[in-house]
Order: C-alpha cells, then sequence, then structure tokens
C-alpha cells in the first residue's frame, strides 16, 4: 500500500482559487451595481433640485408679473 497520493492537494487548491475569483467577481458585481445606484440616485436627486428651482422661478415671475 502506497501513500503516493495522500499529500496530493492540488484539486483543493485549485478550488480554493476557483472559489476566490468567483467571490472576487461577485463583490466586484455587487459594488457596481451600488455604485450605479448611487449615480442614479444622485442624478435623479439633481433633477428634483432642478424642477423644485424652476417651479420657484416660476412662481416668482407669476407674482411679479401680478403686481
Amino acid at each position: 500500500m502506497t501513500d503516493a497520493g495522500w499529500d496530493d492537494c492540488t484539486e483543493y487548491h485549485e478550488a480554493v482559487r476557483r472559489a476566490e475569483r468567483v467571490t472576487r467577481f461577485g463583490r466586484a458585481a455587487i459594488t457596481g451595481t451600488v455604485g450605479a445606484l448611487g449615480c442614479a440616485l444622485l442624478a435623479l436627486l439633481a433633477l428634483l433640485a432642478v424642477a423644485v428651482l424652476c417651479a420657484v422661478a416660476f412662481i416668482w415671475v407669476v407674482m411679479a408679473l401680478n403686481r
């Protein structure tokens, strides 16, 4: 009986490398998604601010014309 394959952990190490690679990819995908959602939220807030400023300016002009 030989123990030639007893210390052979190549498959284990390869599986660990694949798992680490998939984990890095998953974290990058999550980070990219959160970043894109953050940018979309900032753009939405900017559009909302512009809409509010336009509404205030419109009301100011209408009130100035009615004096």
